[in-house]
């Protein structure tokens, strides 16, 4: 679903793909954006479409992703409820947003956004963080890549830790094979790597997306890699 002919139609395939617009929302989009929701698996925008808007994360998830050459995916990013996405050096995207499960975003215009932020100093430097955070994520993405699977596997749960974590639980919101996808790893990899970690002390699985840091000195290693 591309974002443009929602906005502009006011509708969708999703009915429920624009919400109220008394949503309370928070974040430096909540009063000047259009909260929007998107189904799971739904796409938010898709590689080479006009990069006309940005993005915030009130709830849910979102991935952006490429389809390489020879047909494999490769997840680029998740972004979590507070994140901002839909940066772009050119006019274009170069990759697609697609919702990782039930999604609620707000949407703004980016060139009314760029004439407000040139007005109101505390926009403009939520966005300067916004972009900051986004090529720190870019970088750490990139040398997780050339680790060993175990050390991707820490790595992306360390990210996912300081994140989310909650009372050292760890709630994913992505599949396996979302996991695998961003590591650049098979999903048979992913899950071995997984049972290894439970098996080792270092987690606790209760559920596929629940994961529970067990071992104070590996989930130190976790929390601090």
């Amino acid at each position: 679903m591309q974002t443009q002919n929602t906005i502009s139609l006011e509708s969708s395939r999703h009915p429920t793909s624009i919400l109220t617009r008394q949503a309370r929302v928070e974040g430096p989009f909540g009063m000047i954006g259009m909260p929007m929701r998107f189904a799971r698996n739904s796409e938010i925008y898709g590689e080479d479409e006009a990069s006309e808007y940005l993005y915030q994360v009130v709830s849910g998830a979102v991935r952006t992703y490429k389809i390489l050459e020879d047909g494999r995916r490769q997840i680029g990013a998740f972004y979590l409820p507070g994140d901002i996405f839909g940066f772009e050096a050119g006019e274009t995207h170069i990759s697609s947003a697609e919702a990782v499960s039930e999604t609620r975003v707000i949407v703004v215009k980016r060139a009314a956004l760029m004439v407000r932020a040139t007005h109101e100093k505390d926009l403009a430097r939520q966005l300067w963080d916004a972009t900051a955070q986004e090529l720190r994520r870019f970088q750490e993405h990139l040398m997780l890549l050339i680790c060993s699977a175990e050390d991707r596997v820490i790595g992306f749960l360390h990210d996912m830790a300081h994140r989310t974590v909650k009372n050292a639980a760890i709630e994913l919101p992505m599949s396996r094979q979302d996991i695998a996808d961003y590591l650049g790893l098979t999903i048979e990899t992913v899950s071995r790597t997984f049972t290894q970690l439970e098996q080792n002390g270092v987690i606790s699985l209760p559920t596929s997306r629940r994961v529970e840091l067990r071992n104070r000195a590996m989930s130190n290693r976790i929390m601090a890699a």
